[in-house]
């Protein structure tokens, strides 16, 4: 079940769009790799404004993946990238629907 998520919201620098959006896309290979990370989501606001939204089924998971390889090179890579740093929310997911695992 998923109870909590993060809300990231990223501003690219000008002419850093493109960059940003394939730095989004090389975080999928490795969140796939978090067993506690069950949804993430890169998404694209606008020309320059992207964000991350990804879930969890406690604290525990949304602090391991706080605490892993997208969260530090976001930050290792945020004042090459984007105009003002990551705006970083938790949340508390109160409602959703994810797909339903086969068993074989």
């Amino acid at each position: 079940m998923v109870k909590v998520g993060l809300y990231v919201r990223l501003e690219a620098k000008a002419g850093k769009e493109d960059e940003v959006e394939q730095f989004l896309k090389s975080g999928l290979s490795i969140v796939q790799g978090e067993p506690n990370t069950i949804a993430w989501f890169a998404i694209r606001l606008g020309p320059s404004t992207f964000a991350i939204f990804d879930a969890f089924p406690d604290e525990n998971g949304r602090q391991e993946h706080l605490s892993g390889q997208v969260a530090a090179a976001l930050m290792e890579k945020s004042t090459e990238l984007l105009s003002s740093p990551p705006t970083i929310e938790k949340v508390n997911v109160i409602a959703s629907k994810l797909p339903k695992l086969v068993s074989s």
